[in-house]
């Protein structure tokens, strides 16, 4: 029977529909700390690897023009070879999320998983420039499917007073793989000769997705997809009593809709969550693969190739503990606040270090630690919380859809930032017109920021305006939006 806790609420129709002030048993009941453990560890690993990747196709980059690689050192495909991953992981986040909500999160994830191995084990064999890109295209797809399916998972799996914090931490595995990926690069530059240190940096991005591909593939199907999806509370409580939670209510499934009528509803948030990743992006991603040509700007000319990856990895280092203090944050702060502050914060280092940073003014050792403020400023605040928000405000038959729209809005701006927007800038402006511009965007960014609602300290279903009718109901309504829509109920 449909449970009397629910509020009931008019709808655009002549139906009344139920609006959640909780999923029973599950928003309020923390899980215990071993089964946080295990999700934790299974869902962060992938964006280990994005982080690792991030910096080392600017090393490998680097190690080809310092040394000419034959077969390899091609300044026309350098841009290609730079975004393609970038490219090919919106074409994984919009696949993989619409996968996810439409047959579940469990039917694909692990997938990504190989396909970030398999690009990364593949790069390292390339034997030229197009195999590289080629593999660099399947590294993409598994990176970008990773973000709506891991995202999705940790938020349903946690309760309202610690959801920032868990998705934060997953996401703060970028902190960990950067600084991995510094030292790497930096290991293999000095001690390997260039052919074999370029294949062992890239060969080690596999090494954290084939530790979890297994991990993944067990992983139960998230008992509110379970129960407010398919309607299956028997599995719901089966999954929530492997990692120790309870799963209190029956008698309700979360409301059907149409691609339409979801788009009707949550545009202005889809603008909210895509927009300002797309703005967050555009600067991250071309200040970090381009990082070495900006610190060049700030330090001069390096003497070494090992001085080079060294001096364009530090800003990395300053930045990875800001992933930490989003996490502590998240859900004191909220969400709203933490993202506002940090593009603001981005922008007035942009300013500082374009006016009185580059050409000399401030001594370069001062200079650097500024800039590289800018990345410990944009982890505390949009890198993180662009990432979580999305999370969280969509209904849960789009959740991993709006996550994964708003991802690749993001990846289409760090995708425009390196294939043309930061070289083309660079080359007419200078480093410092530069950073003027990318201060602009974030001032637009933390406009963005108010089309959202704060989602901290709500549950996910107060969180995302979720509406739920009676299991009959739903099933009736999902027939006929499976046949006008092919939309899943």
């Amino acid at each position: 029977m449909w449970q009397p806790i629910y509020g009931v609420v008019e709808a655009p129709r002549p139906m009344r529909l139920a609006v959640p002030r909780g999923f029973p048993g599950l928003p309020g009941q923390r899980p215990p700390a071993l089964s946080r453990l295990r999700i934790w560890f299974t869902a962060s690993m992938g964006f280990l690897t994005d982080a690792y990747d991030l910096f080392v196709i600017g090393a490998i980059i680097d190690i080809f023009n310092a040394y000419r690689l034959p077969g390899f050192h091609d300044p026309r495909l350098e841009a290609i070879l730079a975004s393609s991953a970038i490219f090919a992981a919106i074409a994984g986040q919009l696949a993989m999320g619409r996968i996810s909500d439409a047959f579940g999160r469990k039917f694909i994830y692990g997938v990504e998983a190989m396909l970030l191995a398999a690009g990364a084990i593949l790069s390292a064999i390339a034997p030229n420039m197009i195999w590289l890109i080629a593999s660099r295209v399947i590294l993409g797809m598994g990176i970008g499917g990773d973000y709506p399916l891991s995202a999705v998972i940790a938020s349903e799996y946690s309760c309202a007073e610690n959801r920032g914090r868990l998705v934060g931490l997953v996401f703060a595995a970028q902190g960990i793989g950067a600084a991995a990926a510094v030292l790497a690069s930096i290991g293999a530059a000095a001690m390997l000769p260039p052919d074999l240190a370029w294949r062992t940096i890239a060969a080690a991005g596999a090494v954290p997705a084939i530790l979890v591909v297994y991990l993944r593939r067990r992983l139960p199907e998230t008992p509110r997809y379970s129960a407010l999806v398919k309607g299956d509370y028997a599995g719901a409580r089966r999954a929530a009593d492997e990692l120790g939670i309870k799963v209190g209510s029956e008698g309700v499934v979360a409301r059907s809709m149409g691609a339409a009528d979801f788009i009707r509803r949550y545009w202005s948030t889809l603008l909210g969550t895509a927009l300002p990743w797309f703005l967050m992006d555009i600067a991250f991603y071309g200040t970090g693969i381009y990082s070495a040509t900006i610190v060049t700007g700030i330090l001069g000319t390096p003497s070494s190739i090992v001085q080079e990856l060294f001096e364009a990895g530090l800003p990395y280092i300053v930045g990875a503990p800001g992933y930490f203090v989003s996490v502590a944050l998240l859900d004191r702060v909220g969400r709203k606040s933490l993202q506002m502050g940090g593009f603001l914060g981005m922008a007035i280092i942009y300013i500082i270090v374009s006016r009185f940073v580059i050409g000399g003014a401030v001594a370069p050792a001062l200079s650097m630690a500024i800039y590289s403020l800018s990345f410990l400023t944009v982890n505390i605040g949009p890198n993180t919380t662009t990432f979580v928000l999305p999370s969280e405000v969509f209904p849960v038959r789009y959740r991993s859809t709006g996550h994964g729209i708003s991802a690749a809005a993001g990846k289409a701006g760090a995708g425009l930032s390196t294939l043309w927007l930061i070289p083309a800038l660079t080359g007419s402006l200078g480093v410092g017109g530069t950073l003027e511009v990318l201060a602009i965007l974030s001032v637009l960014g933390a406009l963005a920021t108010l089309l959202l609602r704060e989602p901290a300290r709500r549950t996910l279903e107060e969180a995302s305006r979720e509406e739920t009718v009676p299991i009959e109901v739903g099933a009736a309504r999902a027939a006929r939006t499976t046949r006008r829509w092919g939309v899943r109920g």
